[in-house]
Formats: C-alpha cells, structure tokens, sequence
C-alpha cells in the first residue's frame, strides 16, 4: 500500500510507544503516569507536506517540468479555435470541399488536444503523488519522533475528509512545529543556478 494512502487518507496516528514487558513492581511515579491522561494532538499532513521547504521546491520543479508541455497543449487550442472561427465566419462563402478539410483538421488536432491533455494530467499526478510519498515517509518519522518526546499518545489528521475532528484548539495543532522539525532534519539543497552565458568576444 502507498504510504500516501495511509497518509492523506487516515484519520488516525497511534504513535505510543509499544510498553516494555514489566519485570518489576511499578513504582509510584510510574502508575501515576499510566494512569494520566492520553495526550492528543492534530496536525493537517496535506498543509504540512506543501508548506515544507522541500515540498516547495518540488512544487516549483514540477512546475517547471510540465509547463512547456501545458504551453504546447495551450497553443494548439488556440489553432482549434482559431480553425473554428474560419469555419464559423465561411459558412456563406467557403466550400463544401474546403468545409470538409477545415472539419477533418478541427477533428484531427481536437483529438490530439484531448490526448495530450491526458497524458499530461496523468504524468502530473503520479510525479505529485511519487512527491507526496518521499516527503510523506520522512514526515511519518518527524511526527512519530515530536510525540514521543513531548508525550502525546494519539495524532489526528484534520485534513482528511473522514477526519473525526470536529474542534481542536491552536494549542493541540502540531502543523507549524513540524513543518519546523522537518525542515531542520531534511534541509533542502539549494537549487543549482544556471550557467551565465560567456561575453562575446
């Protein structure tokens, strides 16, 4: 199962640490501390993985990777209209024979727009969820590590549909110190500047 899935589509994250067997009376202190309260806290994971700064950068290189394909889709709908538009204006004065070209041209680049369209959305989609999956992974370790060590037991997503969260004050919300955590224990690279061109001599 992709991570994405028990990511985005969970409502909830059991993050105890499973107990060591007891070999020992527990002392005082320590049935006191079984017997506190569970701590629970919420965090929105679709926020948190487009807010990283990892997941800004990759946001920004996708991006950059489809657009030219967006552009060249982008272009030929303007031909389709712009062949609409002849066949609209020349309905009086064209042809029955150049009618016919200009309908199997229109017909001809509609399908290759519906197709590259396609093809494009596809590609976005696995490439954004491939994105979600690794940035998704690395959060899953953040969070696990952030309720340990501040000693929640339960971790609620509130950006699923199916999220059981109907209030949660500011101060249960985990978001912010994550995007934080993770930032600081996966530091993006700077993205590599472009070569200037060299003086003509």
């Amino acid at each position: 199962m992709k991570l994405r899935k028990a990511i985005i589509g969970s409502t909830l994250f059991l993050l105890a640490v499973p107990a060591l067997a007891q070999t020992r009376p527990a002392t005082t202190a320590e049935a006191a501390k079984s017997d506190a309260p569970t701590r629970v806290a919420v965090i929105n994971i679709q926020t948190a993985i487009a807010s990283t700064d990892e997941g800004k950068q990759a946001a920004q290189e996708l991006q950059t990777r489809f657009t030219p394909r967006q552009s060249e889709i982008d272009t030929m709908s303007k031909q389709l209209q712009g062949l609409q538009q002849r066949m609209q204006d020349g309905q009086n004065t064209l042809s029955d024979q150049e009618k016919e070209r200009l309908g199997r041209q229109y017909q001809q680049l509609s399908r290759q727009v519906q197709r590259k369209q396609q093809e494009l959305q596809d590609d976005f989609q696995d490439a954004r969820t491939d994105t979600v999956d690794t940035i998704g992974q690395k959060m899953m370790r953040v969070i696990d590590r952030y309720a340990n060590e501040n000693g929640f037991s339960v971790v609620l997503d509130t950006s699923s549909q199916t999220s059981p969260v109907l209030f949660a004050t500011n101060s249960v919300d985990i978001t912010k110190s994550i995007i934080t955590l993770y930032n600081q224990s996966f530091p993006v690279k700077a993205a590599a500047a472009a070569p200037k061109p060299k003086p003509k001599p």
